[in-house]
């Protein structure tokens, strides 16, 4: 533990994570290079807990394009991040991992129900966490799911893995010129709008003091770096360090 950065952390893997380069919903391969990175993680002694979304099966705000009633299509995204949660979940305990799925919406066959001093206790023993449904409310995504979990859980940092090195500037996928911010403030994200998560996630970890580090997941090792505190990716925090 002397050489890790973070005791215990909240990691925000989106649904699209699990995509892979094949493009197949849940890429068996995909998954298993992510747990085995966390695995990693968890066996240095860090507790963890993950928030997963559902974009790579269903996504409710795109489903009212077409019809779909908001409320229902958010519940309908719901589900799906628990199906990715059970996803996880197995190729984790195939990997000889203790791992718990906690649901915001009831469902015990599937699922326990969060409660927040039981996912203490998980975390204590040294389980792991899948957290899925979102806050089980809609109009609420799963980066503010993640930013309320991250502060109940009292996380050290909450990290949110994605496709690019960082926040930039602009998207640096659209735009070879975006600039790489290597640290921000949480007001900086706000005033300029910089999507790293959606204003309300943002302003929960503001008002917690919830630090956030956004970094390429899917660069193999870089979970394990950043845990180390090698400097990867954006830093954002209350103040500029």
């Amino acid at each position: 533990m002397s050489k890790v950065r973070f005791k215990r952390v909240l990691l925000k893997l989106s649904g699209e994570a699990l995509l892979g380069e094949r493009g197949i919903n849940i890429d068996p391969q995909t998954v298993t290079s992510i747990c085995q990175q966390v695995k990693a993680v968890r066996d240095w002694g860090v507790e963890i807990a993950i928030v997963i979304g559902g974009g790579n099966i269903f996504r409710g705000l795109a489903a009212t394009k077409n019809g779909i009633d908001r409320v229902t299509g958010d519940q309908m995204g719901m589900l799906a991040t628990v199906m990715n949660g059970l996803a996880l979940q197995s190729s984790f305990e195939s990997m000889g991992v203790p791992t718990r799925v906690m649901s915001a919406i009831r469902m015990e066959e599937l699922a326990e129900g969060y409660i927040k001093r039981r996912a203490m206790r998980h975390l204590e023993k040294g389980r792991l966490i899948i957290f899925v449904a979102g806050t089980g409310n809609p109009f609420f995504t799963t980066d503010t799911a993640a930013s309320l979990r991250a502060a109940e859980i009292e996380a050290d940092v909450l990290i949110k893995g994605t496709r690019v090195d960082g926040v930039y500037s602009s998207d640096p996928e659209k735009d070879s010129g975006a600039e790489l911010y290597t640290n921000l403030t949480f007001m900086d994200v706000l005033k300029n709008d910089l999507r790293v998560m959606d204003a309300t996630a943002i302003s929960l970890a503001r008002e917690n003091n919830t630090p956030i580090l956004v970094f390429n997941m899917l660069r193999e090792g870089n979970l394990m770096r950043l845990i180390q505190g090698e400097q990867i990716g954006t830093l954002v925090s209350s103040e500029k360090h």
